[in-house]
């Protein structure tokens, strides 16, 4: 273990509290009311349209343009540096008559952070320390301690993600009507088994794409985040995750850095990994173990020039990580683009460029 890796782990209570003192500190005024006809309700194929072919909100500090996500190629120059998420998604929830559970996050003693919800998808408040849950294939999932609010420490009886595998489903909300395949909630990158929900940014990537961002000289490097469990009914910040950055993507970065290109990160867990790894003049290392950084307008970003996301929900914390790289005015101008022009939210909607301009 490296002095970095050391340094990035924590205990659950240094987590709560440094999540806790970069909250206070940071303010999010880009509030708006989302309406039920905005959600992406199914994957964009079941509605005929190609995952490259999603609708792009295309934002600088002049103005918004509309685009599709195919179109990447023209908007990005050679010499930028395109960072992806390679976490895969994992089948995370686990359903029983009056149920569910949602795994989420490993911990290094081997214990899970897991989530109830109740059948109707609705969050549930019960369950005691010490408590048994029969989950199906006769295993025993033991509830150990509140983590927070909603997400307890508990430890299964068996490997879990070799158990997910096999009797899990992919975690949905109750914006989706209905199950998807597990192929449905993974990305084009996705090669290190991790997620509790799909890094949704890298979605509308397909090999085509890929190939061609390539031959017009865009670099691609790789970090890996594995996201927990989300919750759309909570206003909250977010806990502490794995993440790694190779020194190949490290060093990626620095050069692009140092020659004049643009760092684009494919999504916030992007954004977070990387500035998790970089120091105070943004130089980034390779470092891995679990982050509790929070991404704020006060204290911005370091090595990060531009963010390829999905539309974030009403206060989340993610829209204070998009204030962070464009600005207050940026963020609440394209958002009221996006709600005017009607654009989709969540995993399966529409997707945002944020770029410095050249």
């Amino acid at each position: 273990m490296t002095t970095m890796d050391t340094e990035r782990r924590s205990s659950r209570r240094e987590s709560d509290a440094g999540a806790n003192e970069e909250r206070a500190g940071a303010t999010m005024s880009t509030d708006f009311v989302l309406p039920e006809a905005l959600s992406a309700h199914e994957p964009p194929e079941a509605r005929g349209v190609a995952r490259d072919a999603v609708r792009l909100l295309v934002s600088d500090a002049e103005g918004d343009s509309h685009r599709t996500f195919a179109d990447l190629p023209s908007l990005l120059s050679p010499g930028d540096l395109l960072v992806v998420n390679n976490s895969a998604t994992l089948p995370a929830a686990v359903r029983l008559d009056r149920l569910f559970v949602h795994f989420s996050t490993a911990r290094e003693d081997g214990t899970w952070l897991v989530e109830l919800r109740r059948p109707t998808l609705e969050p549930y408040a019960g369950g005691d320390d010490g408590e048994w849950l029969p989950l199906p294939g006769r295993a025993t999932l033991r509830l150990l301690s509140r983590e927070t609010p909603r997400l307890w420490r508990a430890s299964l009886d068996r490997d879990v993600e070799s158990y997910l595998m096999k009797y899990g489903v992919p975690i949905r909300y109750s914006y989706v009507d209905r199950d998807w395949p597990l192929a449905d909630y993974q990305t084009v990158f996705a090669t290190v088994r991790g997620s509790a929900e799909m890094p949704s940014a890298g979605r509308p990537f397909t090999p085509e794409l890929v190939t061609e961002l390539v031959s017009r000289g865009v670099r691609i490097a790789p970090i890996t985040l594995h996201t927990g469990v989300a919750s759309p009914e909570k206003d909250e910040p977010p806990y502490a995750e794995r993440f790694a950055v190779p020194e190949t993507t490290a060093r990626l970065v620095n050069l692009t850095r140092s020659e004049g290109g643009r760092v684009i990160a494919s999504g916030t867990t992007v954004v977070r990994a990387l500035e998790t790894a970089a120091d105070a003049d943004g130089q980034v290392r390779a470092a891995s173990g679990w982050t509790t950084h929070i991404v704020t307008p006060a204290a911005g970003v370091k090595a990060v020039t531009g963010l390829i996301t999905g539309l974030h929900e009403p206060r989340s914390s993610h829209l204070m990580m998009l204030t962070a790289i464009a600005g207050e005015k940026t963020v609440a101008r394209s958002y009221d683009a996006a709600l005017r022009e009607g654009y989709l939210w969540h995993e399966f909607g529409d997707s945002q460029l944020i770029v410095p301009i050249r």
